[in-house]
Parts: structure tokens; sequence; C-alpha cells
């Protein structure tokens, strides 16, 4: 008698079961081109500025994560932990748009008015100044 250990036809993914997700063909390519599109949209903001910070800091931890699982989807979608990698490449996608806008609204620099006294304060809370 045989046993089976492992399916013998490979089944490719016809849906993410997610409505409005369709399942794309060749998602690590265009993840990691994303990824590096964001990347170089970052190098457009100033290195002090905090969202460039943390975007830059986030976005080369998920490339590696990309880099280091050489093509196998299931660890890159382990890895990430954003779901499937359909989803990586919604997240990654709408990051890139955001950039794009805090480019455009200068986000780093001072506000324009000076906030009115306890703006900034938390309910329960005061500053001292």
């Amino acid at each position: 008698m045989f046993r089976l250990t492992r399916p013998l036809l490979q089944v490719a993914k016809t849906t993410t079961g997610i409505t409005g997700l369709a399942v794309h063909p060749n998602p690590i390519p265009t993840l990691t081109q994303t990824y590096k599109s964001t990347l170089e949209a970052l190098a457009a903001l100033p290195s002090t500025s905090a969202y460039r910070q943390g975007t830059e800091a986030l976005t080369l931890k998920k490339l590696s994560i990309v880099d280091a699982a050489k093509g196998d989807i299931a660890a890159i979608e382990k890895g990430l932990d954003e779901g499937q990698i359909e989803e990586s490449l919604l997240i990654a996608s709408d990051e890139l748009q955001l950039v794009g806008k805090m480019a455009e609204w200068k986000a780093w620099e001072p506000l324009e008015e000076k906030p009115e006294p306890g703006q900034w304060e938390y309910f329960g809370t005061t500053t001292s100044t």
C-alpha cells in the first residue's frame, strides 16, 4: 500500500476569499518593486522627518523578509504577518501613495499658526510651560 506524503499536483490559488481582492499572478516581484519604490520616494523627504525614519525602517525590514524567503509565498506571508500576500501588496501600495502625500503636505515643517494653549494636552493631564 502506498501512502502519499505530499500532494501530487500543485494547485494554483484561484481566489483570496476576500471580496474585491483578486489573486495576483506574480506577487513577489511586484511586492519587492513596491518596497523599493517606497524607499526611493522616502529619500526625497528630510532625513530628520519622523515619518521617513519610521517608514524607512519598517520598509527595509519587510524587504529583508521578502528577500530571505527566496520565493516562498507562505514564508513571506508568515514573516510579514499581514495576511495573504495580496493584502501585503495592497498595504505596500497604500504606503507608497502616502509617501507622496506626506511630501506634498510637508508634514515635517512647523505649524503655520501657533496652537491654542491646551490644544495638545490629553484629558486629565497638564503640561508645564
